[in-house]
């Protein structure tokens, strides 16, 4: 079973019809859905066909309960916390694409006091570098890290997002992932630009490092070979890009686990991509 550990929350998506009139009205369309990305990871690999479980914690509201009853609705086990409000991200769609997130985590960042079972049956921890930023949330995180480390488990953590990179330090959050021993460090272009060249498997104790480039080849990066670059799958039909990198992960980290060598699942992982981006949103269900 794949495991992931960090947020759940309620996207609210806002797509602009026209530029923002100021002090006045702007015509949108508002959606409400699941979101956060060990979420989205662990719907992923449910609809990918495999076994998932979300590690995390929500708000003790209605919205917490809705949230948590989808994912187990789409297969997944729930391991929560409940207290307090559940976070919630505005993602602002502008007249051209362009997608700005206005971010209210809430409860998500006070998981606290990990417990061993959470681990139990799980063949990879996957852990989203936003849930190795802010407290406890993150020494929740790091703590199963070494936990299924210790335990034989995969770890996979993936970079998340170059701003909040570029926040911690390039450096800092290196050494943060490596001390992690991790198995598997994804990240995309602009990540693995933020991090620079020692997002490597030499500087990452031998980890396997796949650099994700959107519709473009992603490059695996193999202690001792030299780099390959895997093609992407051509998709004409794509109608949401939103959470095609958990999408990647998933299938990824579910090939990997079946036995697949790191190309092999690196093909895996695009074509789990790629069906996500054919539907409202890579996080929903089919």
């Amino acid at each position: 079973m794949l495991g992931s550990v960090g947020d759940l929350v309620e996207d609210v998506v806002v797509r602009l019809h026209e530029r923002v009139n100021e002090a006045s009205d702007t015509r949108a369309t508002v959606i409400r859905r699941r979101g956060g990305s060990a979420a989205n990871v662990v719907a992923a690999a449910c609809r990918a066909g495999g076994r998932a479980r979300f590690i995390g914690r929500v708000g003790d509201d209605p919205t917490g309960h809705v949230l948590t009853d989808a994912l187990v609705a789409q297969g997944a086990e729930v391991v929560v916390q409940r207290a307090g409000r559940t976070g919630t991200i505005v993602v602002l769609v502008d007249v051209v694409g362009e997608r700005t997130m206005l971010s209210d985590r809430g409860a998500c960042t006070d998981l606290a006091h990990p417990q061993p079972e959470w681990l139990d049956g799980l063949h990879t921890l996957h852990i989203p570098y936003y849930s190795l930023v802010g407290e406890p949330l993150a020494t929740t995180a790091s703590t199963l890290a070494g936990w299924a480390v210790d335990r034989g488990i995969r770890v996979s953590i993936d970079a998340s997002s170059s701003a909040v990179l570029e926040q911690v330090g390039a450096e800092r959050a290196l050494a943060h992932i490596a001390s992690l021993r991790p198995s598997v460090v994804l990240a995309n272009e602009l990540e693995a630009a933020t991090l620079g060249a020692d997002l490597h498997p030499d500087h990452l104790g031998g980890a396997l490092v796949i650099v994700k480039h959107g519709g473009d080849p992603a490059v695996v990066l193999q202690p001792g070979q030299a780099p390959v670059s895997v093609p992407a799958r051509d998709v004409h039909d794509v109608h949401d890009t939103t959470g095609a990198g958990d999408a990647f992960a998933a299938g990824l980290l579910l090939a990997l686990a079946d036995g697949a060598d790191a190309i092999t699942a690196t093909e895996r992982a695009h074509d789990v991509a790629a069906s996500a981006v054919r539907h409202a949103s890579a996080g929903q269900p089919d």
